[in-house]
């Protein structure tokens, strides 16, 4: 059994909640137990992923956000950068599913969140969790 912490970017919470079911419900049925931690944004993330893997006391992460396209270019940042940092995390052997969702709209964001449709939570723990083998068939 390993421990999954779930990072989560709580600006949305109607969605967060249902990704973080999805994820949770995942990572539950592979025998696993995990921990949520809420950070002020999706920028912020990689950084908890960061201090959270030094800590030792985590055998992978969720990344758990929505960032919905506004009306000013902040969006791309968003959306780019914290994938960007997720990315070279993961390039660092750190067992990383990402489930921050980047949409146009809220109506995109909930068929992606809830566990009955798309289930994007669902879908990052279990590459985590897939991470997370190939991390232990490599060592």
């Amino acid at each position: 059994m390993a421990n999954f912490l779930i990072v989560e970017a709580r600006f949305y919470s109607h969605l967060n909640d249902m990704l973080i079911a999805g994820a949770k419900a995942a990572l539950e049925s592979g025998g696993h137990s995990s921990e949520v931690v809420t950070v002020p944004g999706a920028l912020e993330i990689p950084g908890a992923i960061a201090m959270a893997a030094e800590s030792g006391r985590y055998d992978g992460f969720v990344a758990i956000g929505v960032v919905i396209r506004g009306e000013t270019y902040h969006f791309e940042i968003v959306a780019g950068e914290s994938a960007r940092a997720i990315m070279a995390l993961t390039m660092d052997g750190i067992p990383i599913g990402n489930g921050i969702l980047t949409t146009e709209n809220e109506a995109q964001a909930l068929v992606r969140a809830d566990p009955t449709q798309k289930n994007k939570g669902g879908e990052a723990a279990q590459a985590a969790m897939r991470m997370l083998e190939l991390q232990n068939q490599f060592a």
